[in-house]
């Protein structure tokens, strides 16, 4: 008679781990870090470097000298890293990289316990972090150079130029025109801002890749994306002199590289197609209600981090089907 052998659960196991997931959204980011390369060059490769390197440090020293353990998954620690960089202003000084990525590794995410622990996306914290703290760095901005002859605008970036102009009283049409913030060329690789922030296009590439690979649901992008259209379009034509439009929302700033990437983040994001649903809905919110009437041109790190506040809350009362009572 064949021995029977007992063992405890899971009896099947999916070959998707954490590693192969963050390895997917590494490559998904792949075309906007090298549009930033072709774009911003040695300083951005600079930035990248010293963050993911000393996130990777950081980690390594909390879980083997501190906690004794082996680091769980280098593959998200280099993504938190990754996506830390893409939110710093491209000529940003390396120290710049190394802070944010301290907090966001060390503070973010060690303090609550590692990986699948924290509450709050480490690398929008290490970027909020920077930002409260070194505010005059963190909007210095460069310009882009050109692309197949096409010279990209200087200064200040799309939306604290829209802010600017505003205070002056010019409408916001006006100074779409005077920059030439055209959603074409926004869609490609026009405005400055952010690394991450030079081409929507690509970001939108990672999108349809990692749907692609079921790596991420469509839901909360597309609540966050669809609550900002909505919100924008109702302001703009209540008032288009005051209030931009939709498709100068969508690709400006940090709403897609947030949305995409960050709001997704498997520990700090609902658990139920509801829930995210509903968590979408109060980032894109958020985002518009701070860049309309906030002190900051921007609001997506905000939204974002108010929104992993909100997360436990709605998976209480949000619960997928096979935990519900």
């Amino acid at each position: 008679m064949a021995k029977l052998t007992v063992s405890l659960s899971p009896h099947f196991q999916n070959p998707v781990t954490t590693r192969v997931l963050m390895n997917d959204v590494l490559i998904a980011l792949a075309p906007a870090v090298l549009v930033s390369l072709l774009f911003y060059g040695w300083n951005f490769f600079m930035l990248l470097m010293v963050s993911v390197a000393t996130c990777i440090a950081c980690e390594f020293v909390i879980e083997n000298y501190l906690l004794g353990k082996d680091i769980p998954s280098i593959s998200a620690t280099c993504l938190t890293g990754v996506l830390l960089a893409l939110n710093l202003p491209p000529a940003a000084p390396w120290w710049v990289a190394f802070l944010g990525s301290i907090a966001a590794i060390g503070i973010a995410k060690m303090c609550f316990g590692g990986l699948g622990q924290n509450i709050f996306n480490p690398a929008i914290f290490g970027r909020v972090f920077l930002l409260v703290s070194f505010p005059a760095v963190m909007t210095t901005w460069a310009a882009p150079a050109g692309w197949l002859g096409v010279d990209a605008f200087s200064g200040a970036t799309p939306l604290a130029a829209i802010n600017e102009g505003l205070r002056q009283g010019m409408p916001a049409s006006q100074i779409i025109a005077d920059n030439n913030l055209s959603g074409w060329h926004m869609l490609f690789a026009r405005a400055g801002g952010s690394a991450g922030e030079i081409s929507a296009l690509a970001l939108i590439l990672g999108f349809v890749y990692l749907l692609v690979k079921k790596v991420i649901r469509p839901h909360i992008p597309l609540a966050i994306l669809g609550t900002v259209v909505v919100l924008t379009s109702i302001f703009s034509l209540i008032n288009p002199d005051q209030f931009t439009g939709p498709l100068f929302n969508l690709f400006t700033g940090g709403l897609l590289l947030g949305a995409i990437f960050m709001a997704t983040d498997y520990v700090t994001s609902p658990m139920a197609p509801l829930g995210m649903i509903i968590y979408g809905v109060l980032i894109g919110l958020l985002t518009v209600l701070i860049r309309y009437f906030g002190s900051y041109p921007e609001g997506v790190s905000f939204a974002i981090l108010l929104g992993n506040m909100a997360t436990p809350l709605i998976n209480k009362y949000c619960k997928p089907r096979r935990f519900a009572a």
